[in-house]
């Protein structure tokens, strides 16, 4: 008899592999963004040139400070337009001067320079929420202020302050070569790319990636803005050409409200817009970017329905804007509103600094931080001991991300930099060699800055390192202590500026997503008042602060999704949401163009409803941490413009619900 057939047993299961999470590891893939070339020539030459200078005159620790300096102005390069640089550097080299000075004073002072410090932090986190200028302030004060508490520096006090600014204005006067040739470039370049944003906007119509073609135009739009309001706040009147710029910019509106319009019509006839659409905005991009006035009127297709009419009559409205050769300076519609007085600005800043609770518990957290790194290294012999504060300072600066994923990227860029710094401090003789390896080393700062946090950190580095060595001749001793200092200073970053501060564990996006839900239910409101009240400036107005405010929320969320858990998972379960709220303001703004072209409007009792519910749920979502089911009961005219509007609305309280 045949034995019985054994049965097969189970495959067994791949066990799972174990990879980190991707909150973990997202700062450790490089951005894809292009070299600026020319930012590493000016870097290379910024701080090679002055060590080139100290060794020739004998003096190399004089030109390491001098390529600290330019270091800071370095890093503090940023903006685009020439007048915005000059303010952006500058301004910080002027604080990092007072940082250093006050570092010098209480060098060796032991538990007065603990004092000294945490003061300086409380002070640098709290201008921080001001604006970049600010922050990057704030951060060359503290930087600047631990550097001269923890080095020697050269006699008299005021040298050191004296040969930093120095190497700022190194950096300043090498970018502004450029400006003779390249006066208005920066802001044509910007308006420009903002055109063609929104040609890639029209080509997107209709399809799927339709909402992150319009994230790259708000983000365009917003950086434009900001190029040509800041440069118009320094200046007394106004200028022809930026005049005519800013008419120009502001004649991108129309077509940003008409694209909606556009994107629902092509999804709801499955019928993509003409490519003679996009095309025609490209033109105009071009002739923005290279001054053209003067063109023909564009060719564009009939059009027919009310999206087609406004885009047509938006195109036409800008391609006269843009080929216009002399605007009235004096007759430009401002979508943003006038910039206040300087001593206006001034006096609602320090305002906002004071008495602001976010200010003072960022400045207080640094503070802690930075008060226990010094009392660490004054009760504990540790040898060059201001690299810990130095780590601390550039891990818990608060408005730079968030604290959890820097410290592990600062650790693990500090220990790839050490890795590029350890051959060279071994290897280099100390004198002219310098001088080509910090060539090489500089322009490594603007190439990998653009790549993440973790590769500016891994380049910074062994810059760091061959100057600090100019200054205290210690060489590859350097290494070792570097490493275990960057990971003590991660280590009081992790734990007295994250741990043990409960909000650390939670999320803000829910607020600023209630704030975001509350000021489109109002936009619905302004966007469908009777004629007798319906102001269109207001309108623009409201329309472009909303979504410079969903863009500031937007980044709230990448910020929060870089947080382990609870934090990171609540806002991946929000970010949908977020989505659907810019997708409502589409909807109503695609609405309000169809009855400017011919829709019958709305009734009030149905934009009412519309107002009501996102009120609802804006309340829901500040009364709960979770999502909370919410009604969805919208109904009304299914052919009537609010209809897509509603089904916007709908989906929203949808995703709001578990």
């Amino acid at each position: 008899m045949a034995k019985p057939a054994r049965p097969t047993p189970p495959a067994r299961s791949a066990p799972p592999r174990l990879t980190p999470p991707s909150w973990l590891t997202a700062g450790l893939r490089p951005q894809s963004t292009p070299v600026p070339w020319a930012a590493v020539l000016r870097a290379s030459v910024a701080l090679s040139a002055p060590l080139a200078v100290g060794f020739a005159a004998g003096q190399p620790a004089y030109g390491a400070l001098v390529s600290m300096g330019a270091l800071s102005g370095v890093i503090g390069d940023t903006a685009d337009a020439y007048r915005m640089r000059i303010f952006n550097i500058a301004v910080p080299q002027l604080f990092g001067a007072l940082g250093v000075t006050l570092g010098t004073l209480v060098f060796g002072q032991g538990w007065l320079a603990v004092v000294v410090l945490t003061l300086i932090a409380l002070v640098s986190g709290m201008i921080s929420s001001i604006g970049a200028v600010a922050s990057v302030s704030g951060l060359l004060l503290l930087l600047n202020a631990v550097v001269g508490a923890g080095l020697p520096m050269p006699d008299p006090w005021w040298k050191a302050p004296l040969l930093l600014t120095l190497g700022g204005v190194v950096v300043l006067v090498l970018t502004l070569l450029g400006w003779p040739l390249r006066g208005g470039t920066p802001e044509r370049t910007a308006v420009a790319g903002t055109y063609r944003a929104v040609a890639g906007l029209f080509d997107a119509a209709g399809t799927d990636t339709y909402d992150e073609r319009r994230q790259t135009v708000t983000a365009s739009l917003n950086q434009s803005y900001d190029l040509l309001l800041a440069r118009r706040a320094r200046q007394h009147g106004r200028a022809p050409s930026l005049a005519r710029l800013l008419s120009q910019l502001n004649a991108v509106i129309p077509l940003l409200e008409a694209a909606p319009a556009a994107h629902l019509a092509a999804r709801r006839f499955h019928r993509p817009l003409p490519p003679e659409i996009p095309a025609a905005v490209r033109a105009l991009a071009d002739a923005v970017e290279q001054g053209r006035a003067g063109a023909p009127e564009p060719a564009l297709p009939e059009a027919r329905r009310p999206s087609e009419k406004a885009v047509d009559a938006a195109l036409r409205y800008a391609a006269t804007v843009v080929h216009k050769a002399e605007p009235n300076p004096y007759n430009i519609d401002d979508r943003l509103g006038r910039p206040a007085a300087l001593r206006v600005r001034v006096r609602r800043t320090a305002r906002a600094v004071l008495f602001s609770e976010a200010s003072w518990r960022y400045g207080l957290r640094l503070a802690l931080c930075i008060g226990l790194a010094q009392a660490l290294v004054s009760l504990i012999p540790v040898p060059r001991s201001y690299w810990i504060a130095l780590t601390v300072t550039f891990v818990l600066k608060p408005d730079f991300g968030s604290v959890f994923s820097r410290a592990v990227l600062r650790a693990l860029g500090t220990a790839a930099g050490l890795l590029i710094a350890a051959p060279l401090l071994a290897a280099v003789p100390r004198g002219w060699w310098d001088v080509p390896v910090m060539m090489l080393l500089a322009a490594l700062i603007p190439a990998f800055s653009a790549k993440g946090y973790a590769f500016q950190t891994a380049a910074i580095t062994p810059v760091i390192l061959l100057l600090s060595d100019l200054l205290n001749h210690q060489g590859f001793d350097l290494v070792l202590p570097r490493l275990y200092d960057s990971l003590i200073g991660c280590g009081i970053a992790l734990v007295a500026g994250y741990l043990l501060w409960p909000e650390s564990w939670h999320t803000r996006v829910a607020d600023r997503l209630a704030d975001a839900v509350a000021d489109t239910a109002g936009y619905v409101s302004l966007a469908f008042r009777p004629p007798a009240g319906d102001d269109p400036a207001r309108r623009h107005r409201a329309r472009r602060a909303l979504y410079r405010d969903m863009s500031a929320v937007r980044s709230e969320f990448q910020r929060a999704l870089t947080e382990p858990p609870p934090a990171g998972d609540l806002a991946a379960a929000w970010w949908p949401l977020a989505i659907a709220v810019e997708r409502i303001v589409d909807a109503t703004t695609a609405a309000r163009i169809r009855v400017d072209h011919g829709a019958p409007p709305p009734e009030p009792a149905e934009v009412a409803a519309v107002e009501g519910q996102l009120r609802e749920l804006a309340e829901g979502l500040r009364s709960s941490r979770v999502l909370v089911e919410v009604r969805a009961d919208l109904g009304g005219d299914e052919e009537g413009v609010l209809d897509p509007l509603r089904q916007e609305v709908r989906a929203a309280r949808a995703i709001a619900s578990p």
